[in-house]
């Protein structure tokens, strides 16, 4: 159990409402400052990424492609973790998109195996390939795509027809770009783009490979550009930091709501309990790069850093301060208690498919109808991600906080729906 700060002693201590109230305002401080910090952290890796996407364009290499797949990866650190600042923060809801949107039909950008199949009657897009074609005509208008911009990519391309799934933008986007598609099905193995994608003259594979260095180029720019922006919001004086902050029982909400809806709905459901059902190794989550073990990982972590009031910068530093936890404890140190273990136990059963993954048994695998060990991995994280959603409820009736509507998941909530 997390040893109690200076100001959580004070809380225990203090019964009066201002007091209470100035608690309150502390937790709220503590949680924007760790936004600030995560979407800091966010920003300074795909700044690192931008630098790698860069001296791959220049002078494209398997090593250099090999450093970019690495910077991409430790760009999804930090930002996994800020997941748990979505669906209570309008702010972030609304901007979110943008950035890490998925599933996507990748043909939008790029070619695409023949089993990939043509257009849908969903979408019409699904095999665009922006890269290979200048022009195009979209929803009955004509667009020049001569130069690949991030203005191009936002504001044309982006959920093009109203179509969620033409996904042009993101860390998705970018990681296409760097694997390709993985064609491995159930079998161990991520996307396996060559280099010569990026290669010059008669050495270019794929075909367009200067337009494609250039997407990938204004996809980058593009991530990097909304970081800033985000960074900015949780900043002091920044507008998501203000809304927290303005009122205190409905800042605990917001914090409270992205805690179960990130648990229940959203991780435990549409990311991991969705795609067993399906047995379909296309519902992970970093699909391309078989890195959805540690995007799994790092929203649990997530959620409990923002309940213990503790992030981990890039840099090693801890940021830290009064916490949801120190709140608990001074009306219910036993609900406390119960919150923080089944953190832990999350944490422990994301840790196993984390480790089981990086030893070579890969969340494909996993998903693959039959696998029971597979099942057993991910059940596990599902299971725990619902049991801490559970005491999320008590807290917010402890501490008297209007009712919660979590996010939910038809996986969880109406199996049969799946299949319909």
């Amino acid at each position: 159990m997390k040893p109690l700060l200076p100001a959580a002693v004070a809380l225990c201590a203090s019964l009066g409402t201002g007091a209470m109230a100035q608690d309150k305002a502390a937790v709220l401080e503590t949680y924007a400052d760790i936004a600030a910090a995560a979407y800091g952290d966010s920003l300074i890796t795909a700044q690192r990424l931008q630098v790698a996407v860069n001296a791959l364009g220049t002078a494209p290499s398997a090593e250099a492609l090999q450093q970019a797949r690495a910077a991409w990866l430790a760009a999804r650190v930090p930002y996994q973790q800020t997941e748990a600042f979505r669906f209570g923060n309008p702010i972030v809801d609304d901007w979110e998109g943008k950035v890490n949107a998925w599933p996507l039909d990748e043909g939008l950008i790029d070619y695409v195996d023949g089993s990939y199949g043509g257009p849908t009657d969903e979408n019409a897009f699904a095999v665009l390939n922006v890269v290979a074609n200048p022009g195009f005509t979209l929803s009955g208008k004509s667009i020049d795509a001569a130069e690949i911009t991030p203005a191009l990519l936002a504001d044309t391309l982006h959920e093009a027809d109203g179509i969620e799934s033409n996904v042009a933008t993101g860390y998705h986007a970018i990681e296409f770009l760097l694997w390709g598609q993985d064609l491995n099905g159930h079998a161990h193995g991520a996307g396996n783009r060559p280099w010569t994608d990026y290669a010059t003259g008669d050495a270019c594979t794929g075909g367009n490979c200067d337009r494609r260095a250039a997407y990938l180029q204004a996809a980058t720019d593009l991530l990097v550009s909304d970081l800033e922006w985000m960074a900015a919001q949780w900043a002091d004086g920044g507008a998501a930091r203000n809304a927290l902050t303005a009122h205190e029982d409905a800042g605990l909400s917001a914090i409270l709501t992205g805690m179960g809806s990130l648990s229940y709905g959203e991780q435990a459901g549409e990311r991991m309990r969705l795609g067993l059902m399906l047995n379909d190794p296309e519902e992970e989550h970093d699909c391309f790069s078989d890195n959805t073990h540690n995007s799994h990982y790092y929203d649990g972590l997530g959620v409990q850093n923002v309940y213990l009031g503790e992030y981990v910068r890039v840099d090693g530093t801890l940021v830290s301060g009064p916490s949801l936890s120190d709140l608990v404890a001074a009306t219910d140190a036993d609900l406390d208690a119960e919150m923080q273990r089944k953190l832990s136990a999350t944490m422990r059963a994301l840790g196993r498919i984390k480790t089981a993954a990086e030893a070579g048994f890969s969340y494909d695998q996993m998903l693959e109808r039959g696998n029971l060990a597979g099942e057993t991995l991910v059940m596990g994280g599902v299971e725990g991600l619902i049991d801490q959603t559970r005491t999320i409820e008590r807290v917010v009736t402890t501490l008297d906080l209007d009712q919660i509507a979590f996010e939910g998941s038809d996986s969880l909530d109406n199996p049969g729906a799946v299949f319909q």
